[in-house]
């Protein structure tokens, strides 16, 4: 069954009600309290990532440390210049070396820019000739967690046989030219320039009629970077 989504739109309280409606979990402009490079900052996320990472609570650190809860509250939220014994002190009890509590505030943050048309060209499974896919940046392991592939796609032959996709992860596609019918799970999409399309990239998905050409559209995977599953060779379209 074909459903477009400009019309299932209308009577889907979610989608209609989107812009500039529905409640944002973080804020995009959001800037760090006191700086992100100060040092006492910096520990204070580290220190905090840690515990949580362990599973303990701020009391159950503060005894096996031998501070006070008062202390390490504040040397989570930034408020405090922690001494070397007291680093010593939460290293030992966070089972990582002191050098670790630092790594935030050392850390260098990446940055990648791709020029227009310079995009790496791949090969994914089920490309064929006209179906053109370009990488347009990856940053690989990261503080946040998180791994992020974008591409640039664009479909300039018809065909009659298209791959079916299915990775891990969630996947965003804005399309920028051309008119697509896309599928996701048993699910079809009319997709055209202004079109967005964001999904649990789990189900079945990928084109399954060109309608006009040639189509372009911009794919973004994420998914879970503890799982070091890069989504090629499964691909994506």
């Amino acid at each position: 069954m074909t459903k477009h989504l400009h019309t299932e739109a209308i009577n889907d309280p979610v989608v209609s009600n989107a812009p500039g409606k529905l409640p944002l979990k973080q804020n995009p402009h959001a800037l760090r309290a006191d700086g992100e490079r100060k040092l006492e900052v910096a520990i204070g996320l580290e220190v905090r990532t840690l515990r949580k990472q362990l599973g303990i609570t701020v009391s159950e650190l503060a005894d096996s440390s031998g501070l006070s809860l008062g202390m390490l509250s504040k040397i989570e939220n930034g408020l405090t210049s922690p001494s070397l014994t007291t680093l010593q002190s939460l290293s030992h009890a966070l089972g990582v070396p002191i050098s670790h509590l630092l790594r935030r505030f050392e850390e260098k943050r990446v940055a990648v820019q791709v020029k227009s048309g310079k995009g790496v060209s791949m090969e994914r499974r089920g490309t064929r000739a006209g179906h053109q896919y370009q990488l347009l940046g990856y940053l690989g392991a990261n503080e946040s967690g998180v791994v992020g592939e974008p591409y640039m796609i664009t479909l300039n032959d018809d065909s009659d046989v298209f791959p079916t996709f299915q990775h891990d992860g969630i996947e965003y596609l804005y399309f920028l030219e051309g008119s697509v019918e896309y599928r996701h799970g048993d699910q079809t999409f009319l997709m055209e320039p202004g079109d967005s399309l964001y999904f649990d990239a789990d189900a079945p998905h990928g084109p399954v009629k060109l309608i006009e050409l040639p189509a372009r559209y911009l794919s973004v995977i994420t998914y879970a970077q503890a799982s070091q599953k890069s989504t090629d060779p499964t691909g994506n379209v």
